[in-house]
């Protein structure tokens, strides 16, 4: 980590509250999350990139729309600030469930692993408030036969799969 402990926490405040407006599905607390600027973009696990402040916001009302449940559970958090730029690494341990089922019970629960690049900006000078920039999600594709789960790691080690 570097950069003061003030800015350091003021950074993981801000990523904390971008990951809890998606939980809740507030699409205006996710809008109040990002900068208010035209240069911002996203890269959600396995879209093309996404530009432009209404794009972006209009990616997130899809996934609230078709998401009835999402949690994340966020490991591995590195933050990184110089001057007004700040850089959050992560794991995103999402845990996300469909609608209910037509007896009333809880739709299939899924989990899934992204490694996450958030890149905050904070506006207004040195007293303002940190406002994601950009996202890139990425997943993380592990393949797992059951000799392998058994024996250990795959002979070069990596354990990450292809997307194919």
């Amino acid at each position: 980590m570097s950069g003061t402990r003030t800015d350091i926490e003021a950074v993981e405040a801000a990523n904390t509250a971008l990951y809890d407006a998606l939980e809740q599905g507030d699409l205006d607390a996710m809008a109040d999350r990002w900068i208010d600027a035209e240069d911002i973009s996203v890269i959600h696990p396995g879209w093309p990139v996404i530009s432009g402040r209404g794009e972006v916001l209009r990616s997130y009302a899809l996934i609230m729309a078709n998401t009835e449940y999402i949690q994340f559970f966020l490991t591995d958090v590195e933050v990184s600030v110089l001057g007004d730029t700040a850089l959050v690494t992560c794991t995103e341990n999402i845990l996300s469930g469909g609608p209910a089922e037509e007896d009333g019970s809880a739709g299939p629960l899924v989990g899934g692993l992204v490694v996450a690049t958030n890149l905050f900006r904070r506006t207004d000078g040195g007293d303002g408030e940190w406002k994601l920039w950009s996202h890139h999600g990425s997943p993380v594709l592990i393949e797992e036969s059951d000799e392998e789960s058994e024996e250990g790691p795959p002979e070069d080690g990596d354990g990450i799969g292809s997307m194919g």
